[in-house]
């Protein structure tokens, strides 16, 4: 009720504090991406082997990914102001520590703790959309939520490659501190606390169940693409994941004040739109990753011609989330989301003939239709999902679809590049198009996956707030 007080009594403060939730999500999104290119860079400076430097990147995804199941008993926990000062402080020191590090542990140090503010702060903004706006305006709300998630990826790759070939690679750092210092300074002054606080128990153990159990599984998943599902390393961490994560789950069930509450998935439009956007961005995600690949390593494209390659489908992307926002207040997610998975289905397929010869611009041009398909889907399905919860479940609820999608992204990104590599032809007997055969068959999952997709959006339905 706090929020909704917030919103009634002091209608022109919510464009400031919609403005400093994006920026700060927007700056937190672009740093996960603007490492990509950089990694052969910081190899070199460092005297790194490809095992290691990719450490840069898998313990952001770690720590991000482990901190968000936890930011609903955070958020219940701080007020919106505390909450969210607290992340971005730790975002722009870890961003500090980066830029300034002489050695590679010291690196590994900053990258934890920019991870441990940026997972806050998606799921923390979008409970703050849930709060302040009312239901027949968050479809527009969560465009623009949408628009951030589509435009940091976009520029990101293509930032990074114009930089690292221009300046040494800390200038990464130095481009997202001053977003960062700004933000915490604005959010100081114009931040409110929208959030109501309910004083949950910690619980120890459910932490601790809950790291092991989500970053064993990304952590499997995300090596499974390189070492192979069948190796003892990936096996067993998948395992202690898998066993942690059962245990975490039941433990919640028993909680009076679970940390993550698993009841949200006794909503049967939040499951199923839940479901929808984990497939959907394994499409996205899938594409993001395998098609560098295929530029990069088998049709000798430089590093920022593929961040350029995937730019457009980004930045169309950006564009069309507020419009599908405004059509998901009119119309609902339904039938947003069934041409929005025909679309991708359909120029999912379309990436199943690549050759040696395919033009920049068919992939170019591809790309963004598939973007433009994911853009109908994403956010109208997450905002009719979360419309169905109480108020006392968004917090949760945005922590579980946030987990979820960190969880598919992860494993569906495993899953395509091991497809990927299993289904690649002797190069030696075969040239580049053996392998170019592997991203096709990879294109060919990804396509059957968000087939399976469109045929469960046919039973999305419109579900008004249940009651608390």
């Amino acid at each position: 009720m706090e929020g909704e007080n917030a919103q009634n009594n002091q209608e022109f403060k919510i464009f400031p504090i919609v403005a400093v939730l994006i920026s700060g999500t927007f700056a937190a999104i672009l740093n996960q991406t603007l490492l990509a290119t950089a990694l052969p860079h910081i190899m070199r400076d460092l005297d790194l082997s490809a095992n290691t430097a990719q450490w840069l990147t898998t313990v952001f995804m770690l720590v991000n990914g482990v901190m968000i199941p936890v930011t609903a008993f955070l958020i219940e926990t701080f007020t919106t102001r505390r909450l969210f000062l607290s992340a971005m402080g730790l975002f722009g020191l870890g961003t500090l520590i980066c830029a300034v590090a002489p050695n590679f542990p010291v690196l590994i140090i900053g990258r934890i703790v920019q991870a441990s503010g940026a997972g806050i702060m998606i799921p923390l903004m979008q409970t703050v959309f849930f709060v302040i706006f009312p239901v027949e305006k968050r479809g527009s709300a969560m465009g623009l939520f949408g628009l951030v998630i589509a435009f940091a990826p976009a520029i990101g790759p293509t930032l990074s490659g114009w930089l690292v070939d221009h300046f040494p690679w800390r200038s990464l750092f130095y481009v997202v501190l001053p977003i960062a210092m700004i933000d915490f300074i604005v959010a100081y002054f114009v931040l409110k606390n929208v959030t109501k606080r309910s004083f949950p128990k910690l619980d120890i153990l459910s932490i601790i169940l809950s790291t092991i159990g989500f970053g064993g599984l990304l952590y499997g998943c995300s090596i499974a693409g390189t070492h192979g599902w069948g190796s003892t390393e990936v096996l067993v961490t998948l395992l202690i994941g898998a066993v942690a994560l059962a245990v975490f789950i039941l433990r919640q069930f028993r909680l009076e004040q679970p940390i993550l509450e698993f009841k949200v998935f006794k909503y049967g439009v939040f499951t199923l739109a839940t479901g929808l956007g984990m497939i959907v961005f394994i499409a996205m995600i899938g594409g993001a990753t395998i098609l560098p690949i295929y530029m990069q390593n088998m049709h000798h494209f430089t590093a920022f011609e593929s961040g350029l390659m995937l730019l457009p489908g980004a930045l169309l992307m950006g564009i069309m989330s507020p419009i599908s926002g405004k059509i998901f207040d009119k119309f609902g997610a339904r039938w947003l989301a069934v041409i929005g998975l025909i679309i991708v289905t359909g120029s999912t397929f379309m990436f199943t003939n690549l050759t040696a010869e395919t033009t920049f611009f068919y992939m170019a041009t591809v790309n963004a239709v598939r973007m433009f398909g994911v853009a109908l889907v994403m956010m109208p399905v997450t905002t009719a999902g979360l419309n169905q919860l109480p108020r006392r479940l968004i917090a949760h609820g945005t922590a579980m679809n946030n987990t979820m999608r960190q969880v598919s992204g992860s494993v569906g990104t495993a899953i395509l590049v091991t497809v990927m590599t299993n289904n690649a032809l002797n190069p030696q007997k075969y040239g580049v198009e053996g392998l170019i055969h592997g991203v096709n068959v990879s294109f060919i999952v990804a396509g059957i996956t968000s087939g399976l997709g469109l045929i469960l959006a046919f039973f999305l339905k419109k579900a008004s707030p249940a009651e608390e």
